[in-house]
């Protein structure tokens, strides 16, 4: 692990010492080196061992993939926020560069440490270069309102969790997870324990975000830049995830009575996103509700607590990450030409950027989960665990995926198809720098269709 992070911590100083006219191309090779190192960390994954770097720090089926997907993530930010950028005096643009550097060591960390505190401590961590990306380099106005209802959903969650994890340190006397995960703690049903339990997941919900907590997300992505957008969707979501496989696996609650509202709410929350997708007029919202319902799935299957829904949630995690990235991507190249993000003025833009067209069929088709993708291998493998724990979840599943994929074909057609507005008089054609981006979110979903057991999680083993 110390490989990957030292590299990166070293980034830091490049940066700032690095020739105005040189600074994207160091930073973006750089970074594309620690990604592809990062790579590595796949073969020990492949065996039911963990990857240790030291006593704190270690690299399992569970957190590998979302390592990997963090330093894959950071070029391609770096690469997107390029125009974005391009009118900030030089000092903010190796500021902005810095933060996103800050922000992938601090995701490292947090996936690979070993102690739940340390995790806590991280996981709050992250907080700051995101709400910095936000409020900083946002578009609108609105985006100190946005940051503002970031911090404050995820700090109100954050207290609960931190008692909590208190509480469980005073009966355990250790919160690491190697040594809890091999003598499980036992809660009864008392309701102090349920207390406990809803307190330890409360961050988590808020941060996937649970239907009903999830009112600072669109808030966020919409006025986020893309690079913020982008870290936003593909790792910090998965963030809520993670924990809550790590706090499930480390603690065995003997009743499954006080998870139903949670299931309830993750499986309603996949269909009501879903409809109100259907009437979004802002592209940015429309993704951004997607992954709410996405997360929904997530959510509903890692309560479930089965290896097939930890591997559905896992890999769904990741397909969802790299699906949603490219999406918030493409709605970028949009709005860097028409300086607008509501559906109406990108009408029949196949007409004009021919080459966008088929990015945006190809991130479709996987935002539909369209087999063979590894969106399909997730949802699939989630839908079926669901319907073993309940045979009722196949009414919401199935009507979610349909709903998913009328929004996904209406959000194609709106944009790619139509009349052509009549304020567009001038259109700057797509450059090889965007081509670039989208080649190389399709490349590694591409890539683990042919072996998609590399991020299986716990079910390989």
């Amino acid at each position: 692990m110390l490989k990957i992070i030292i590299p990166t911590i070293m980034l830091i100083p490049t940066t700032t010492m690095c020739k105005p006219t040189q600074l994207w191309y160091t930073t973006l090779i750089h970074s594309m080196l620690i990604s592809l190192l990062s790579l590595q960390l796949f073969y020990p994954s492949l065996q039911p061992i963990m990857n240790f770097s030291n006593h704190n720090m270690a690299a399992d089926q569970t957190s590998t993939p979302l390592i990997i997907l963090s330093c894959w993530l950071t070029p391609l930010m770096i690469l997107a926020s390029q125009n974005h950028l391009s009118t900030e005096p030089l000092s903010r643009k190796r500021t902005f560069i810095i933060t996103t550097i800050i922000l992938q060591m601090l995701l490292i960390m947090t996936f690979s440490t070993t102690d739940l505190m340390m995790f806590f401590v991280l996981f709050e961590a992250t907080l700051i270069p995101t709400l910095m990306m936000i409020t900083r380099w946002g578009n609108q106005m609105e985006r100190l309102n946005a940051g503002t209802y970031f911090l404050f959903y995820t700090l109100m969650g954050s207290l609960p969790l931190l008692v909590a994890l208190l509480s469980l340190y005073s009966n355990t006397n250790s919160l690491s997870i190697l040594t809890m995960q091999l003598s499980p703690t036992m809660l009864k049903n008392t309701w102090t324990n349920s207390m406990w339990l809803l307190a330890a997941l409360t961050a988590f919900m808020i941060k996937m975000p649970l239907y009903g907590l999830h009112l600072w997300l669109p808030k966020a992505h919409v006025e986020a830049p893309i690079a913020g957008s982008m870290i936003l969707a593909a790792i910090l979501l998965k963030l809520g995830g993670y924990g809550i496989i790590r706090i499930m696996s480390t603690t065995n609650f003997l009743s499954k009575t006080p998870y139903y509202p949670f299931m309830i709410l993750a499986l309603w929350g996949i269909i009501m996103t879903s409809l109100i997708c259907l009437r979004q007029t802002d592209l940015k919202s429309l993704i951004a509700y997607s992954s709410v319902s996405h997360m929904g799935l997530v959510t509903a299957a890692t309560l479930t607590q089965t290896e097939w829904a930890y591997t559905g949630a896992i890999t769904l995690m990741i397909a969802h990450g790299l699906t949603s990235s490219l999406l918030f991507c493409l709605a970028n190249t949009n709005y860097e030409r028409i300086h607008s993000r509501t559906l109406l003025l990108t009408q029949n833009m196949q007409l004009l950027l021919p080459l966008m067209g088929t990015w945006w069929l190809l991130a479709s088709l996987t935002n539909m989960a369209l087999p063979p993708t590894i969106n399909l291998m997730g949802e699939l493998t989630i839908i079926t665990s669901l319907f073993n724990w309940s045979n009722t979840t196949i009414i919401i599943t199935g009507l979610g995926t349909l709903i998913t994929a009328i929004y996904t074909l209406h959000m194609f057609s709106s944009t790619q198809w139509g009349e052509l507005p009549q304020h567009i008089k001038i259109m700057a054609p797509s450059h090889t720098r965007e081509h670039l981006i989208m080649t190389l979110h399709i490349l590694p979903m591409t890539l683990l269709m042919m072996k998609p057991e590399l991020i299986w999680g716990p079910l390989y083993c």
